[in-house]
């Protein structure tokens, strides 16, 4: 595979981090109206050796090498790794990076948030009701990167019956942002893939920068010089 593939995803106004976005799928999104607010803590989740061990901040960060940058994320470059952009179908803006390793995807999209509070805890729990609410299951894991979400949907109509797509949500509140990622394939079921794919994800450099943006929007992602030169931009 290569390096960069452009794909197209459902289509979708303005990007939240509390949507509920799978690879591979097309998922049926639910109006925010449908969802309870419970009671929440709002305070950071994230690991506690966020800052050495990533993901970081554009402002701690020390790592070296060839990096693709991609305006508001900057993913070190690895043998074996592909790189996807997902598209929205009707204004064509990039709304998620989907990273291909070790036979398993990472899909990843940075967001917003308060200097003081953090969104993971929240969003978890609507994420949470959105896959019940569609006829799946979810569950809360202890991880060393947090409290993450195991969950099961169910595939579209014409599937064999109890088929199901499996995927856990991880999520990291970092300093005026929040960084979420989707992770499906061999990483669910295999202990060493998925020690590999989650230090992948722990090397992700988030760039906040200083524009203001509204909390749970999406930070900008932008095309890669060399792939801009590829189209011809």
């Amino acid at each position: 595979m290569g390096l960069f593939d452009i794909f197209k995803t459902p289509e979708e106004a303005r990007p939240k981090a509390d949507k509920l976005v799978v690879p591979g799928e097309e998922v049926e999104e639910l109006d925010d109206t449908e969802l309870e607010e419970p009671d929440f803590d709002d305070s950071k989740c994230a690991p506690a050796d966020r800052a050495e061990r990533g993901p970081f901040d554009s402002e701690e960060a020390t790592l070296e090498g060839p990096m693709v940058d991609l305006g508001s994320l900057r993913i070190p470059a690895r043998e074996g790794m592909g790189l996807r952009l997902e598209v929205e179908e009707k204004t064509k803006r990039l709304v998620a990076v989907a990273l291909d390793y070790r036979e398993s995807t990472v899909q990843v999209q940075a967001f917003a948030s308060p200097r003081s509070t953090g969104l993971w805890n929240r969003i978890r729990v609507q994420l949470a009701e959105q896959v019940e609410q569609q006829g799946g299951t979810a569950r809360e894991l202890e991880t060393d990167l947090g409290i993450e979400l195991e969950t099961r949907l169910p595939l579209m109509a014409g599937a064999p019956n109890g088929a199901y797509r499996a995927a856990r949500f991880i999520g990291v509140d970092g300093p005026r942002w929040f960084l979420r990622a989707v992770l499906s394939g061999k990483a669910l079921h295999d202990e060493d893939a998925a020690r590999e794919v989650e230090e992948l994800f722990r090397s992700i450099i988030v760039v906040r920068g200083d524009r203001p943006i509204p909390p749970r929007d999406l930070l900008p992602i932008q095309i890669p010089e060399a792939m801009a030169q590829q189209l011809g931009k």
